[in-house]
């Protein structure tokens, strides 16, 4: 037993070993395929890497091209680093972020992707130096928690050095001050600090069984001492997880936490209490949370904790950078408030270096600048910075000379005959008028300037301060020449330049000169020329002023009798115009009308009488005739819907009860209408219009009953119907109350089937011809950008999407026709004129799937005024000049008010939503009776 046993061991242990053998030459061959599949794949993979590396890097020439043509396209630089960083190129990384930054501030994930990297390159080449001037470029952009966090701990890791302790005590020093009070993440910079203090206090400490000498002990009691400190000082911070803090105070200190300590904790536990409904509803809202962060700076700013408000005004510009509002209302409060020299100073560099468009942010800047005593070089400086930073309107340009121009004048000492500063203020104003004619006319299409400012505060100051008053007058004659010398304003402002500091000689010559061109208000330059003559002037002088001034007047109300005349003349052919384009519209018509023959007559008698039967019948007794039509499927009855040529009624039409038709049959030739001797039910008041619909829509009153009914109790519905039976689109619906009126309004551009359904009030237009739905508005919309060469699938939560990150969206309509099919045109509309600007800036050229977007500011063009009654293109001549947008005049001049809502000057009758009143045809001379469609019917009878 025990031989077969071990035999069967050996079998065993033999068979295992063949196994064994086999399976490794498997193996063995296995992990041949394995490796020339490998090798396989591996050159697979080398040439698909190889390919995408040829496309990374033709696209990033693209991008540095771009770049070299438009430094300042934010989107563009980050694209570029993103692909360098993807690349490895860690040079050229460099190089693009180093250009970034000189042109931006960088945001908080950037700047930490670019630290990382330079620390891991640090570690190969030893530079610390650099790495902390990095940090302290990060610091300066934006107070943020988590760059400081980072700063702190590199530093940590060269306190071997010497003085390297104290320079990390006060990295962290700086930290807690800038982002301690930040109530969300200022504890991770203390608790840092503290892991810091208690590293070092492990250090300190003797080794077990061995007395501490003297120095020993007063160092370890030094650095518990920093240890209490710490916690004190974050104690009297309201921040998140305070109690946490607490507790690990009070079991490291072995006496306890201080009553003192205590009573700060409890002081900042009520400041947080009253912070946290404001905490929470920042913690909850949405990117860019604007409205929040207003509604917690009002509450700090009354509580009245500088430090406080400081660290909520970071925190608010950190998500919201690009709102020149925000960082205005920063800057109020640190220049009236807290006045610390480089911390005004930062914070207004930081403004314009994230909205370099907005020029009162500029102006603020050099005020701030000139108050805390920079020096003329950096005024100078940051002037020329401002000039080129790309300003929206041409008379930002001219606020920015003027502020920069005020500052000259104010270093200038006009005691003395000639100075360097004078000499400079000059230069300034002749540079200024250069700059004006040639840049920012050339960019504008105007001087931005128009009133001449610039050069009327500098011919003050030659009078004023310079006593020059030949310069002075020298510059008025320029400012006359350029257009102003029709404006009385003008010449009284030169008036009372040369009554000031001229003589009463050359005040008389301007106001001879006034009256001979002013043509704005004449009757007021003759006054003064008189009342200046009875003061000083000779019997001779006066004679002449009154000679001038009669035959000035004389000549100014010829002008506007023959002007009133002229206009008088033209209103009357434009009223002969269209009074003979209704009169040859009304002809057509009844000239049509009478070629269809008795039977449409009949046809459209009998649906006119439904129409006013339907309409006007009693409330009550709808519902009855409703379902006695339902209910008639006799022969006489579709007879008599169809009428004498059996055609099929409409759908969704409401015959009335046979006897009530053959009763409308037999009175076919009464003129007069019954409906006429009834009182009108219909309520305007309570009734909408709706319009647009398809004209294939079957059961249109059923589906529109659907529609509405949600808005309220529905007292009638009536779709309108052409001659042959098929639906025109458009109908009247009639509530129970107008309270329900306001609710079907929003139901406006609701798809129906694939088209869009318009739903407007209905307003009798007899009693308000001019009422318009759609408000056309005609004057520059700074709030609102115009977008073009959208892809036509682009829908509105997408394009909403891509503006969000510009600012706050308040609506967002894409431009369409009647079918619903869109135009790839948009309006979107931002919380005010800073952000909409800052979009055109960021999109305009942007590609949304393959399209190239233009964006401008909306400029919709003016009304053509010939096509109203009574108006003529002389009037329009008359309307001041439209003012353009920064982008020019060329981009928003077409007329986007669909064809379809433009309405007829003079209409063929006095029509209520497209039906027209009391059903009788138009007559535009006004000589013969109009004839009704029974008079029609009559007349083929009778032949």
């Amino acid at each position: 037993m025990a031989a077969s046993s071990n035999a069967e061991q050996t079998q065993l242990q033999d068979m295992d070993e063949e196994d064994a053998g086999m399976e490794e030459r498997e193996m063995d061959s296995d992990e041949g395929e394995e490796d020339g599949m490998g090798e396989e794949n591996s050159d697979d993979e080398e040439d698909d890497s190889s390919e995408d590396e040829k496309e990374n890097e033709a696209e990033i020439q693209r991008l540095e091209e771009q770049l070299s043509i438009n430094a300042f396209d934010y989107n563009c630089h980050v694209d570029l680093i993103k692909l360098l960083k993807q690349e490895g190129e860690l040079l050229r990384l460099r190089k693009a972020r180093q250009k970034m930054s000189e042109l931006f501030p960088l945001t908080e994930e950037i700047w930490l992707d670019w630290l990382k990297d330079e620390i891991r390159l640090s570690e190969e080449e030893p530079n610390r130096e650099k790495v902390y001037e990095l940090f302290e470029k990060a610091v300066k952009d934006y107070i943020c928690p988590d760059i400081w966090l980072e700063y702190a701990q590199y530093s940590i890791g060269g306190m071997g050095s010497p003085g390297g302790i104290d320079k990390v005590r006060a990295i962290f020093e700086r930290a807690v001050t800038a982002v301690g009070l930040h109530m969300t993440k200022g504890q991770f910079v203390w608790e840092a600090y503290r892991e810091f203090e208690n590293a070092i206090l492990s250090t300190l400490q003797p080794p077990p069984g061995r007395i501490p000498s003297r120095e020993e002990k007063e160092l370890l009691n030094a650095q518990l001492g920093r240890i209490h400190t710490l916690f004190r000082r974050q104690l009297a911070i309201p921040l998140m997880e305070m109690e946490a803090t607490y507790a690990e105070y009070e079991e490291w200190s072995e006496d306890g936490v201080p009553e003192t300590a205590a009573h700060q904790y409890k002081k900042a536990s009520l400041q947080m209490a009253k912070c946290k409904p404001f905490e929470d509803s920042l913690l909850v809202a949405e990117t860019p949370k604007l409205a929040e962060y207003q509604a917690y700076l009002d509450f700090e700013l009354k509580e009245g904790d500088p430090a406080r408000v400081q660290i909520t005004f970071e925190r608010t510009m950190a998500e919201n950078c690009l709102v020149p509002d925000m960082w205005a209302k920063y800057n109020n409060y640190l220049d009236r408030q807290l006045k610390i020299k480089d911390l005004v100073l930062s914070t207004h560099e930081r403004a314009v270096r994230n909205c370099p468009w907005t020029m009162g942010l500029w102006k603020s800047y050099l005020l701030a600048l000139e108050r805390h005593g920079a020096d003329h070089h950096t005024v100078s400086d940051v002037f020329e910075k401002a000039l080129n930073a790309g300003f929206i309107q041409a008379t930002d340009y001219v606020e920015i000379w003027q502020a920069f121009l005020d500052y000259l004048r104010r270093r200038v000492d006009f005691s003395k005959e000639s100075s360097k500063e004078l000499e400079e203020l000059r230069g300034a104003f002749s540079r200024s008028l250069d700059y004006m004619k040639q840049d920012v006319e050339e960019r504008f299409g105007e001087s931005g300037d128009p009133s001449c400012l610039i050069m009327q505060n500098w011919a003050r100051i030659e009078a004023l301060h310079c006593k020059n008053i030949q310069k002075a007058r020298e510059l008025w004659d320029s400012i006359m020449t350029k257009g102003n010398a029709k404006y009385a304003n003008m010449w009284l402002e030169y008036y009372n330049l040369e009554r000031s500091y001229g003589d009463p000689v050359h005040c008389r010559k301007a106001l001879h000169r006034a009256v001979q061109c002013t043509s704005d208000y004449p009757e007021h330059v003759c006054e003064v020329l008189l009342t200046f003559e009875r003061v000083e002037g000779s019997l001779e002088d006066w004679d002449m002023a009154v000679q001038k001034t009669e035959t000035r007047l004389n000549r100014v109300n010829e002008q506007r009798a023959k002007a009133a005349e002229k206009e008088a003349n033209m209103a009357r052919q434009e009223d002969e115009r269209n009074d003979n384009r209704r009169k040859a519209k009304s002809e057509k018509k009844v000239q049509k009308k009478f070629q269809k023959g008795s039977r449409v007559g009949e046809k459209r008698k009998a649906e006119q009488d439904d129409y006013h039967d339907e309409w006007n019948e009693d409330p009550e007794q709808a519902p009855k005739r409703q379902r006695g039509n339902r209910d008639q499927t006799t022969e006489e009855s579709m007879e008599t819907e169809a009428g004498q040529f059996g055609r099929k009624p409409p759908p969704g039409y409401k015959p009335a009860p046979p006897g009530a038709k053959k009763a409308q049959h037999g009175a076919l030739g009464d003129a007069p209408k019954k409906s006429d001797d009834k009182p009108e039910l219909r309520n305007d008041d309570s009734s909408v219009f709706i319009s647009n619909l398809m004209y294939t829509l079957e059961e249109p009153e059923e589906k529109l009953r659907t529609l509405f009914e949600i808005c309220g109790p529905i007292k009638q519905i009536r779709p309108v119907f052409g001659t042959k039976g098929t639906f025109k689109g458009y109908g009247y619906l009639q509530f129970e109350s107008p309270v329900s009126v306001p609710e079907a309004l929003k139901l406006d551009r609701r798809e129906v089937e694939g088209r869009p359904m318009f739903v407007s009030p209905c307003v009798d237009k007899n009693k308000n011809p001019d009422f318009k739905v759609f408000k056309y508005n005609i004057t520059l919309e700074k709030q609102k950008i115009f977008i073009s060469g959208l892809p036509f699938s682009c829908t509105k939560e997408q394009l909403e999407e891509v503006c969000k990150s510009h600012g706050v969206i308040k609506e967002v309509r894409l431009v369409t026709y009647r079918s619903g099919k869109p135009k790839g045109l948009a309006y979107v509309e931002f919380a005010d004129e800073a952000q909409a600007s800052q979009a055109v800036l960021k999109m305009d050229g942007m590609e949304i799937e393959g399209n190239k977007i233009t964006v401008a500011i909306s400029n919709p063009p003016r009304r053509n005024l010939s096509d109203r009654p009574g108006s003529s293109r002389d009037m329009a001549d008359l309307m001041p000049r439209q003012a353009y947008g920064s982008r020019g005049r060329g981009r928003t001049q077409l007329s986007l008010l669909p064809r379809s809502l433009h309405r007829q000057s003079a209409p063929v009758g006095k029509v209520e939503n497209g039906t027209t009143s009391g059903g009788q045809a138009a007559n535009a001379a006004g000589e013969t009776k109009p004839l009704s469609n029974s008079d029609f019917a009559r007349m083929l009878l009778s032949k």
